[in-house]
């Protein structure tokens, strides 16, 4: 059974492969390659980017300023060339989706990301963990796939947030 995240335009993205198993799911009339796959984890079912979202938003996020769709269209990395029309498309879909700002620049729109790629991930992450039918298990087994650096590198970043969370209190 699936089930989205929220309803509606509403629904979270990101590509989550290494979570483990994965049932793709073609959504009818809209083609994988714009707008990406179902997956399910545990009892989440998690809608990734496709591959156009995740060039369109990897653009945003790599930029240091709001981008009009000629702009995004231009830095875009992908293995063909994509109409000026789709990329805008694709780009209005996102900023309805509610992951992209945007404001009037002339007769263009400027768009920017609504979080950053760490706070997108972030959140995403805790949806598929709030999700899990075991959060423990599902935590272990994403643990386990941890190099003895990222390890490391878990342990100092807990330290950093347990202080952070002492001086808030």
């Amino acid at each position: 059974m699936f089930r989205f995240l929220r309803r509606g335009c509403g629904v979270d993205s990101v590509r989550l492969l290494e979570f483990g198993h994965e049932t793709p799911v073609l959504l009818p009339s809209m083609s994988e390659r714009m707008w990406g796959r179902l997956t399910e984890v545990g009892k989440t079912t998690v809608k990734e980017f496709g591959e156009l979202e995740s060039a369109i938003m990897d653009s945003l996020w790599e930029a240091d300023r709001p981008l009009v769709v000629r702009e995004i269209r231009e830095r875009m990395t992908y293995d063909r060339e994509i109409a000026y029309t789709t990329v805008m498309t694709v780009t209005n879909i996102l900023y309805h989706k509610g992951l992209l700002h945007r404001e009037k620049a002339g007769r263009a729109w400027r768009y920017w990301p609504r979080e950053s790629r760490a706070e997108h991930t972030a959140r995403v992450m805790s949806e598929v963990f709030s999700g899990s039918v075991d959060r423990g298990a599902t935590m272990v087994s994403f643990l386990e796939r941890f190099s003895d650096e990222d390890m490391a590198r878990l342990h100092d970043v807990l330290r950093e947030v347990r202080a952070r969370r002492e001086l808030a209190s």
